[in-house]
């Protein structure tokens, strides 16, 4: 990794003409020669006659939401900044959520801006980092210049690509600073933002801010339900490639299925949507296992949960228990027949009309049949739900709505979503587990080490549900053969 000339302050807090070197670079400075050098003799690469982004029009109308619902107040939605990972080598960004999906832009540093127009309606004005400036240096002396980090759109570009007019995001911080009247900003993601309203806003106001744009997430447009199906569809192609490859696992761990999906999500979408859980064996039965250390034996089984996440940041979130060697056991199929069965009633109980809740009581019903008809619980059935005695083994909750986020909305007031009504156009995970520890003695020796969960991606349509996810086989027959057939 090239490190000659890369300076340690951020390229928008630095001097206009000088660009500080590495303490440690090779080259004590440059020179006016070199410098005048650079100055010249780069042809123009301005961008012209750009198509709008294809969500250009949605995220219109949610800009336009947010103007009804907060008329009269500057509203302020940052994008977040680079995050340091080691030394000078950041995390790759990723823009924040609100941002994303009010723009549909993605780059570190913006800002959207809603400027009250009166008592109603607001203009947009989106800031961003321009292009890295030739005159000062900056494009190959600056960390995050264009030779160092690749082009960025100008500011005309952006507009093109975006329809929102856009300005210099370097200028914005001082505009806010002098700025009167009521503001809101998205918290979390922009301190420098944050500081030039620090005596401007207050948490509560921002807080409900944050909680709009949470619930706005809900219902979603043709656009996002594209982007899910998109996801989830790269998502079943990285499960058959996992599978494909369970022999090569086999002889290293389960690091060789993380990577083995992770290509597959970097090569169809931007990323993975969350850190795949990867779980051989007993692993299996810790829910968010992601070292993906272990090893990968024959007659375990492995639970994958994984999901990509598309270009547009919409992700997919699919599990499934799959025999390592292609066939369940007795016990195996025994606890996986009942998580599938756990399943088909909590997707069942999905459509529109139905409290949020009912998919995840029917699953958790037949669970805790189950488990009073293998002698684990008393019965009847009924006090063990009360009493939530089988959490002992269903342990999470039956599943979350999924969008930008895999866990979406998840600001949300309660009554909005918890204890809220299921509408047409809402997408939801229906997920329900088994997970008997390795060290429970409450259990048959044989049930322990064994976890299984079943999990789908399930839109909310006009007279029911689809289940976005069913390229993937889900009964234990269902997944034996699809298996054999890979495997060739």
């Amino acid at each position: 990794m090239a490190d000659e000339l890369t300076p340690e302050t951020p390229e928008e807090e630095q001097p206009k003409k000088t660009h500080k070197q590495r303490k440690n670079g090779l080259y004590p400075g440059v020179s006016d020669e070199l410098a005048e050098n650079m100055r010249t003799g780069w042809a123009d690469t301005e961008l012209h006659g750009l198509e709008p982004i294809a969500q250009a029009t949605h995220t219109l109308a949610r800009r336009d939401a947010l103007s009804r619902r907060l008329p009269g107040e500057r509203l302020v939605i940052p994008a977040g900044r680079l995050k340091t990972r080691s030394n000078d080598t950041e995390y790759p960004f990723r823009a924040s959520t609100e941002y994303a999906y009010l723009t549909g832009d993605q780059t570190e540093n913006g800002v959207l801006v809603l400027e009250p127009t009166g008592s109603t309606g607001h203009t947009a004005t989106i800031y961003l980092l321009p292009r890295s400036d030739r005159e000062n240096g900056e494009f190959w002396l600056s960390g995050q210049g264009e030779l160092w980090v690749g082009r960025r759109h100008s500011l005309a570009e952006a507009e093109q690509l975006l329809g929102i007019p856009a300005k210099d995001v370097r200028e914005l911080a001082e505009a806010l600073t002098e700025a009167e009247g009521p503001v809101r900003v998205v918290r979390g993601h922009d301190a420098v933002i944050e500081s030039a309203l620090t005596d401007k806003v207050t948490k509560e106001r921002d807080e409900e801010l944050r909680v709009y744009l949470s619930e706005a997430r809900a219902v979603k447009d043709s656009f996002e339900i594209g982007e899910l199906q998109k996801a989830v569809d790269s998502t079943v192609r990285g499960f058959e490639d996992v599978v494909k490859v369970l022999d090569k696992a086999e002889a290293t761990s389960e690091r060789y299925i993380e990577g083995t999906f992770f290509l597959r999500a970097r090569v169809e979408g931007n990323d993975i949507g969350y850190g795949s859980i990867c779980a051989a064996g007993p692993h299996a039965c810790t829910l968010h296992w992601v070292r993906n250390d272990g090893d990968v034996r024959s007659g375990d089984l492995l639970l994958l949960d994984a999901g990509v996440e598309t270009h547009s940041l919409y992700t997919a979130d699919v599990t499934r228990t799959l025999p390592i060697n292609g066939t369940y056991t007795d016990i195996q199929r025994k606890i996986y027949d009942a998580v599938y069965e756990s399943q088909e009633a909590g997707i069942a109980a999905v459509k529109p009309g139905a409290k949020f809740r009912d998919f995840h009581d029917a699953s958790q019903h037949v669970l805790a049949e189950k488990l009073v008809e293998w002698g684990l619980l008393e019965g009847p059935v009924e006090r063990v739900l009360e009493l939530g005695l089988q959490r002992r083994w269903t342990l999470h909750g039956t599943g979350h709505m999924l969008g930008m986020d895999v866990h979406d909305c998840a600001a949300a007031r309660r009554e909005a979503y918890v204890d809220g009504t299921l509408e047409p156009g809402m997408c939801l995970t229906v997920e329900p587990g088994l997970y008997f520890q390795a060290d429970d003695l409450t259990v048959p020796e044989e049930y322990r080490g064994i976890g299984v969960r079943i999990e789908d991606d399930i839109l909310v349509t006009e007279d029911g549900n689809r289940n976005l996810s069913a390229g993937l086989p889900r009964t234990s027959s269902d997944v034996e053969a699809w298996m054999a057939g890979l495997k060739g």
